[in-house]
């Protein structure tokens, strides 16, 4: 019997391996999650339901119920009013993503997809057939993306552009001017501009008020944008699964409907009702705050480590979201970011996410380790106390990056 080769999905796979039993999962990319109790306890008014129990378990509506739609519009409707029916809700971000390749995506087609991310992003436009180009951030430049190399990018069949903001590994963004950049050149060519926002809005060190802070790739006056996200990172409700697609064109999103018909009939009734009480008006924002100050505070942390151990450590410090990529060294040299993460796991029950592995493809970002920091902020004191540790003691039997070809 023949089966399909698929990609592995390295990050996940590495994640489903060792989360479970590690005592100090900093690598989770999720804010600290809350159950609901707490997301009851963040709500303005407490006399709200979170769902109603008499509520028939139908399948609900199948795009998703007005409200969630409607809470989710008003997220977009800063600058422009966006309508709920240019809404999908799906079974999370992954969902989303996935939905949007298979609805637009296709053989002939060409890709030009931000690198280094996750890995869905350019994993499956392949799969479908489409060609895919990176368009490369560089430690080096601040994990900047060069519209020049953008432009270079372009061939006659570039269908769509994909970037990743605010950015994972990095927790860089891809600044404002930046994307009315981008937004020119997929206007010139008549290209379609997704972004997985799925870590937007935990915006910890850039103000609203400054002219690099990213607006959302649908505030920029094109429609043929698309943007996808989650409940998952910024709001701390991974375990609810619900994500969305949204786009101010109406022929995107009936695309993206009719992919979707194949593979979400619709989300949890339950789940959809407590993500519409998150993203109300009553709850919204004491939960993004809350969040914010948890990066705040474990940022500071994280760099006081980084800091003190500047002679193995090396970083462009993160403005956003809730994940930061760390180059560790011996020596001046990267060590082998896969038997590093091992060994710290195996010796300290600390886990760290490997980005030559996770990130790289087992070529590129050798040496490179993604931390998660937006986890309980003990969780993160006393993973980082054992790494301490760690570095004084088990590191230095950890081999070089060009060491067994790593």
């Amino acid at each position: 019997m023949t089966i399909a080769k698929v990609a592995h999905f390295a990050v996940e796979q590495w994640m489903d391996t060792h989360e479970t039993h590690a005592k100090y999962n900093i690598a989770e990319t999720c804010a600290a999650s809350i159950s609901l109790d707490d997301l009851r306890g963040l709500s303005e008014d407490k006399s709200i339901e979170i769902w109603s129990s008499s509520t028939k378990l139908t399948y609900g509506t199948i795009r998703g119920s007005e409200k969630l739609r409607t809470n989710l519009a008003n997220r977009y409707s800063a600058k422009k009013p966006f309508q709920a029916d240019n809404i999908l809700i799906t079974p999370g971000a992954i969902a989303a993503n996935m939905t949007v390749f298979y609805g637009l995506i296709g053989k002939g087609d060409h890709v030009i997809c931000h690198y280094p991310t996750y890995q869905q992003l350019y994993e499956v436009p392949k799969r479908l057939g489409a060609e895919v180009d990176y368009w490369k951030a560089e430690e080096s430049k601040n994990w900047q993306l060069d519209i020049g190399e953008l432009k270079s990018l372009i061939r006659p069949n570039t269908r769509m552009i994909i970037i990743n903001n605010p950015h994972n590994p990095s927790g860089a963004i891809v600044p404002k001017p930046a994307l009315d950049l981008l937004i020119e050149v997929a206007e010139e060519h008549d290209l379609i501009v997704m972004a997985d926002e799925v870590y937007r809005p935990l915006f910890h060190s850039v103000s609203p008020g400054s002219p690099s802070f990213p607006p959302s790739i649908l505030s920029l006056g094109y429609a043929k944008t698309i943007a996808t996200g989650s409940l998952s990172k910024a709001y701390s409700l991974a375990g609810i699964r619900v994500g969305w697609i949204a786009s101010r064109s109406s022929e995107i999103i009936e695309a993206c409907a009719q992919a979707r018909d194949y593979t979400t009939i619709s989300v949890s009734q339950l789940d959809d009702q407590i993500a519409a009480y998150a993203l109300d008006n009553n709850c919204i924002h004491s939960l993004l705050s809350r969040n914010i100050q948890l990066a705040k505070r474990n940022l500071e942390i994280l760099e006081r480590f980084v800091e003190s151990h500047r002679w193995a450590c090396e970083w462009v410090k993160p403005v956003a979201g809730t994940t930061a990529f760390i180059k560790i060294s011996h020596m001046g040299s990267p060590v082998d970011d896969v038997a590093f993460c091992q060994k710290l796991i195996e010796d300290t029950s600390v886990m760290l996410v490997p980005g030559s592995r996770c990130f790289g493809d087992g070529k590129d970002f050798k040496g490179f380790v993604r931390f998660g920091f937006c986890c309980e902020t003990d969780v993160l004191e006393e993973g980082l106390e054992k790494m301490r540790s760690f570095m004084k003691k088990g590191f230095r039997t950890v081999p070089l990056a060009d060491e067994e070809g790593a």
